[in-house]
């Protein structure tokens, strides 16, 4: 018996899994194509951690400066690149229209912002790996189980690509450019990475754990410093950052 092959053609768009692989694999590939943006994202939280563990033999809190600054520069990366870069690149793929043209697709919004995010994610494999051989190298000892790590670093990038997508779908590049760039600094000293929570009077400490960078940096502290197990506020914080930060994104992304 033969078998009866249809050519009618099928109009459906693919089911979204299928969609954000190749999505992902896309983004993945245009990030790395970008040598500038990679270089920085490589080669800056690699020049932090040597500069921040200068005297090497020097103390902070009673530990070895270097097992500090490991889990700090591993928080500014996933900022680095879940938040600054992705919000800048997305910006300005907005306003070179770029978008615009995936917008005529059947691709999701949901979907091309989560496989932005994913992209990020890998690159960020590639970034921990660096971080954390350059660390031994100097003499780093991490603790703590590595599973929490990875997990504080996914919850990590998926609040901070979440806040980042959502300032570049609503605002100009130019203005996104700006505002990526001062949330980033704000962050980075007024959320526990680049001077500890603890050196801030306590009501402000109180009020600055809540911020996304200061949970995620806290969180890798409490682990690979301290050789805690899962820090469920550090967590919670930023797994409530991301469920607000990426549906937001997802309602308010203009593809223009």
């Amino acid at each position: 018996m033969t078998a009866t092959v249809s050519y009618v053609p099928a109009p459906d768009a693919a089911p979204r899994s299928r969609m954000l692989g190749a999505q992902t694999r896309m983004e993945l590939r245009l990030l790395l194509r970008n040598g500038e943006q990679v270089g920085l994202t490589l080669v800056v939280p690699l020049l932090l951690e040597v500069f921040l563990n200068l005297p090497l033999l020097s103390s902070l809190g009673g530990s070895r400066r270097i097992d500090f600054v490991v889990p700090s520069v591993l928080a500014l990366a996933v900022m680095s690149s879940a938040f600054t870069g992705l919000a800048i690149g997305t910006g300005f793929e907005r306003k070179y229209g770029v978008l615009k043209r995936l917008g005529a697709t059947a691709l999701p919004r949901s979907v091309l912002l989560l496989g932005k995010t994913l992209a990020v994610l890998l690159l960020e494999v590639l970034q921990v790996g660096l971080v954390c051989t350059l660390g031994l190298a100097l003499g780093w000892h991490p603790h703590g189980n590595p599973i929490w790590t990875a997990l504080l670093i996914v919850l990590g990038t998926l609040a901070f690509g979440g806040l980042g997508l959502l300032i570049a779908g609503t605002l100009r590049a130019e203005v996104t450019l700006a505002a990526a760039n001062l949330i980033w600094l704000v962050l980075l000293f007024a959320g526990g990475i680049a001077i500890a929570l603890d050196s801030y009077p306590a009501p402000f400490a109180d009020v600055a754990r809540y911020l996304p960078s200061a949970a995620l940096s806290d969180g890798l502290h409490h682990v690979l410093q301290n050789g805690g197990g899962l820090p469920l506020g550090a967590a919670l914080t930023l797994l409530v950052w991301s469920a607000v930060a990426l549906p937001a994104a997802t309602r308010w992304f203009s593809w223009e």
